[in-house]
């Protein structure tokens, strides 16, 4: 078989499953987002964030900036860039949110991506929340007190009825099923062809000594790579197919889970904020730092054989859902 056959035959049985993770992704994220946006809406959000406003005193940040953060959590990192540009805020709170919501952002949707690959929702939800606030405070106490400039407040958009809001919506969805269509399938060719040439042999070898550093196994490697340059989403459901295919234990999975939930989309998410002003360095060394902290910490609790839960199995997208249910959760 030449090698235009190869890559034929690469792209013929991907697009296939990249169609099926394509619709599972979008069942997950566009109910969610809808949700989210009826209760941005409705002003439950704020109404959240007001409840909060005494925990973020005690991190060094104004109540308000609650918001910034609850909309993160259940939006993304433009949902709480756009939220940033309508509150007067300094450079050096502007930075210990930013790094609060890269570690916590799109929670909802990519804890349950994550729980599809077998690893706990609750664990999931619990260290990224608990880790956004460890990095706030250490954050608050090694930044200097005067670290630049604020920026000109925004008005925030404020939508005046549900129609618009859901037009807004559905534009915006669209947008998005494209963008997911487009990169999940070329991430599956990707993936096919880069198995057929034994490129991913090769990656694992070149990227071993630093997965061996971050506690993670070299299988990783690949899977890694994809959620940092385009996030969780896309790297979980990239690992789903490795897991079904046994291309990597379940355990291993799990850990690398446990790093890219504190640890992911290191170029766009992060110049997203750089483009604000905040210092790269800030803002990327302590996630990094954390994730190998926390991998290492519960490496070392499976290595006793005392992991307080265990990774479940991984469901295959395309299984019935009976047998969804016969898997404990």
């Amino acid at each position: 078989m030449n090698n235009s056959d190869r890559l034929y035959n690469s792209a013929r049985t991907a697009i296939p499953k990249a169609l099926r993770t394509v619709w599972w992704l979008i069942k997950i994220i566009l109910p969610i987002s809808l949700a989210v946006s009826l209760l941005q809406h409705w002003g439950f959000i704020a109404q959240l964030a007001n409840l909060l406003t005494p925990v973020f005193s005690i991190i060094g940040l104004p109540g308000e900036s609650a918001l910034v953060f609850i909309s993160s959590i259940l939006l993304n990192i433009y949902a709480a860039i756009a939220i940033i540009a309508t509150l007067p805020l300094d450079m050096r709170e502007i930075t210990i949110l930013a790094l609060m919501c890269l570690i916590a952002h799109n929670m909802v949707v990519e804890t349950a991506i994550q729980k599809k690959t077998g690893s706990s929702a609750v664990i999931m939800l619990m260290l990224r929340l608990i880790t956004s606030f460890v990095a706030a405070i250490v954050l608050n106490i090694l930044l200097p007190e005067q670290l630049g400039t604020g920026h000109a407040v925004q008005q925030m958009v404020v939508f005046d009825t549900i129609g618009v809001l859901l037009g807004d919506w559905l534009i915006k969805s669209g947008w998005l099923i494209l963008k997911i269509s487009l990169i999940v399938t070329g991430l599956m060719i990707l993936q096919n062809i880069l198995k057929e040439f034994k490129i991913i042999d090769f990656l694992s070898q070149l990227f071993a000594p630093l997965m061996r550093v971050m506690g993670l196994a070299k299988e990783s490697s690949f899977l890694w790579l994809v959620a940092q340059i385009l996030g969780l989403a896309y790297g979980s459901a990239i690992m789903i197919e490795a897991v079904e295919r046994k291309e990597i234990l379940p355990e291993h999975a799990d850990l690398l889970n446990y790093h890219i939930a504190i640890n992911h989309s290191l170029l766009e998410d992060t110049l997203l904020f750089v483009a604000i002003g905040v210092m790269p360095f800030w803002i990327t060394v302590p996630r990094i730092v954390l994730a190998v902290a926390v991998v290492w910490g519960v490496g070392a609790i499976m290595k006793l054989g005392r992991s307080p839960i265990p990774p479940k199995p991984c469901i295959p997208l395309d299984a019935p859902p009976a047998s969804r249910k016969d898997v404990k959760r």
